[in-house]
């Protein structure tokens, strides 16, 4: 322990990417529930701050999925960076309000993406705010509880939740993935959206996952 945790970076077997997004997902949902007793008993800007950390870990997800189809060293060293960034792993923290608000397709969710769109870094400014005491603008100090009040609170605990109740994953859906995704991967959008689908359906045929109210390929823009 006197050298510290050494982290890991190389490459990741199926089996093992599998173990890493159960751990995360296990994780997440920790981490809301922690999060929710803090906010009950009314102390919003330690439950603010939770949530979010929750929604970091379910994002880890995603990028473990893209780890599966790293064909090189630069990509499997991208990766590692981007799991162990906060802000890579935050992005999809806006999907929730941009649904409610009416986004309904893949396109209307290119913001998520989008490396120019500064959501990442309001999330992780506000886990600043959440937890620290700051001086900011023209030396006025920041303190957690005039920051973060019960309604701020309880939208970032709402995302964490839906975030953090992402169903186990099994082997198989990465080997499907891997499949499907990999053959593809530096190909068109259009082409990378219709292997995305054939995923699904397979995905869907095999019974791990079910059609929405808004069929996946509308939702992807693919109709074949």
């Amino acid at each position: 322990m006197a050298e510290g945790l050494k982290q890991y970076k190389g490459r990741l077997s199926a089996s093992q990417i599998t173990s890493g997004i159960n751990a995360a997902i296990k994780n997440s949902r920790r981490l809301c529930e922690d999060a929710k007793l803090l906010f009950d008993s009314s102390r919003y800007p330690s439950a603010l701050a939770l949530a979010i950390l929750s929604i970091e870990e379910s994002g880890k997800a995603a990028i473990l999925r893209s780890l599966s189809i790293a064909e090189d060293g630069k990509e499997i060293k991208e990766g590692w960076k981007r799991y162990r960034s906060h802000r890579d792993k935050n992005t999809h923290w806006i999907a929730v309000d941009m649904i409610l608000e009416g986004a309904r397709s893949l396109e209307d969710l290119s913001k998520i993406a989008d490396p120019s769109s500064d959501h990442p870094k309001i999330l992780d400014q506000l886990k600043q705010v959440a937890l620290y005491t700051d001086c900011l603008d023209s030396a006025h100090w920041s303190f957690p509880e005039e920051v973060v009040d019960k309604d701020l609170a309880a939208g970032i605990l709402r995302a964490a939740d839906i975030f953090s109740r992402k169903q186990d994953c099994a082997e198989e859906h990465i080997s499907l993935w891997m499949k499907h995704m990999l053959p593809v991967k530096n190909q068109s959008q259009s082409i990378q959206n219709q292997a995305l689908l054939n995923w699904f359906n397979e995905m869907k045929d095999k019974g791990y996952m079910v059609e929405g109210d808004i069929p996946f390929g509308n939702f992807l823009g693919v109709h074949s």
